[in-house]
C-alpha cells in the first residue's frame, strides 16, 4: 500500500475510488473495501481509499472534550493496509477544506485532481460542506463528468447494520465480545506504563497503571477485563480493571486503567504495552474491605486464565 499526504501530483491508473473516516476498519467497511479492490482488478485499474485526517469533530466542534474513536491514525493505517488496497490517500482535514461544497469536491478533487474512473460508497456516505452531498449529488455529477458509480449496501449483524456508532456503543456498554464480532478482531489500545500508589503489590497482584497514548481513543466500560498484553514482541495474559478503584479511594478518585500481568514481576515504567481486550469479567464493585477485594482478584485470576486458554 503507497501512502500519500494529500491529492496533489497523484499519477494514478484508472483509479477505482472510495472515501470515508473508516474509524475501526470494521466488517462493514472491509465489505466496501473488498469491493473495491474486486472491481479494480477487474478493470485493471488501481484501488484508492480516500481518508481524513484529523477526524472532522475534532475540527468543527467547539468542545473536544470526550470525544472518542475506535482507531487512532497509525492503527487505521495497519488495518487498511491488512485490506490489500493499492494506495491510501490522506486528506489534511481543515476548516477551510470543510466549507467545499460537495459538487466542487467531485469535480475539482476526485476528478480533477485524483482522476477517479469509478467511485464507489457506502449505504449512507455524506460528504461535504454541511454533508450536502450524497449519492444523487454524486450520480448527477458523474453523468457530466463521465465516472463511473456504485453502491455498496452496508453489512448486517442479528442487532441491524454494523457501524462505527454501534461498536462504540457497544464498547461503552463493556460488550468486548460483541465489539469484536463486528469489527473482525478483538478490541485494543496501546498506552504508556506510568508510576502507582503500588496498592495491587500489597494485595499480592502488581499491576501497571496505563496511560493511553491518544486521548480520544475509546476506553471501554469501568469493570474487570481478561486480556492479552503486547510488550517487546511478547504476548501475555492479563486481567485489567478500569474504574475509580471504589474499595481503596475513600473519595472519589481519577479513573485508572490497571493491568495485573499473570506470572510476571518486572519493572516495565515508562514502557509501551498494547492492551488486547478478549472477555469481560466483571462490574467494577466497592467491596467491603481489601481482603475481600483480594479474594475476588484470585477468582478473576482464575476466571480469566480459563477464558484465556
Amino acid at each position: 500500500m503507497i501512502i500519500h499526504k494529500g491529492y496533489k501530483n497523484l499519477r494514478l491508473k484508472a483509479p477505482v475510488v472510495t472515501m470515508g473516516i473508516f474509524d475501526g476498519v470494521h466488517l462493514g467497511h472491509r465489505s466496501l473495501i473488498d469491493y473495491l479492490v474486486t472491481c479494480s482488478g477487474q478493470v485493471g485499474g488501481e484501488s484508492v481509499v480516500i481518508t481524513f485526517h484529523p477526524h472532522p469533530r475534532l475540527v468543527l466542534e467547539k468542545n473536544t472534550i470526550g470525544i472518542t474513536f475506535l482507531s487512532t491514525m497509525e492503527e487505521k493505517i495497519e488495518l487498511l493496509e491488512k485490506a490489500r488496497i493499492g494506495h491510501l490517500i490522506i486528506i489534511d482535514f481543515t476548516s477551510a477544506f470543510s466549507k467545499i461544497k460537495a459538487c466542487d469536491f467531485v469535480e475539482d478533487i476526485l476528478v480533477g485532481e485524483i482522476g477517479t474512473k469509478h467511485l464507489i460508497v457506502g449505504y449512507d456516505h455524506h460528504f461535504g460542506h454541511h454533508k450536502e452531498g450524497d449519492f444523487n449529488t454524486i450520480k448527477e455529477c458523474a453523468v457530466s463528468m463521465g465516472f463511473k458509480i456504485g453502491q455498496v449496501q452496508g453489512l448486517r449483524s442479528e442487532t441491524g447494520a454494523i457501524s462505527s456508532s454501534a461498536i462504540r456503543e457497544a464498547l461503552l456498554k463493556g460488550n468486548v465480545e460483541q465489539a469484536a464480532g463486528w469489527l473482525g478482531y478483538n478490541y485494543s489500545f496501546t498506552g504508556k506504563v506510568i508510576e502507582g500508589r503500588r496498592i495491587g503489590r500489597k494485595l499480592g497482584f502488581p499491576t501497571a497503571n496505563i496511560s493511553p497514548d491518544d486521548r480520544h481513543k475509546l476506553i471501554p466500560a469501568d469493570g474487570v477485563y481478561a486480556v492479552e498484553v503486547k510488550m517487546d514482541g511478547k504476548s501475555m495474559k492479563g486481567m485489567l480493571s478500569i474504574g475509580m478503584n471504589p474499595t481503596v479511594n475513600e473519595r472519589a478518585g481519577r479513573r485508572s486503567i490497571e493491568v495485573n500481568i499473570f506470572d510476571f514481576g518486572e519493572e516495565i515504567y515508562g514502557m509501551k504495552v498494547d492492551i488486547i481486550f478478549r472477555f469481560r469479567l466483571r462490574d467494577e464493585i466497592k467491596f467491603a474491605s481489601t481482603l475481600q477485594l483480594a479474594q475476588q482478584m484470585e477468582i478473576d485470576r482464575e476466571n480469566a486464565m480459563k477464558l484465556l486458554l
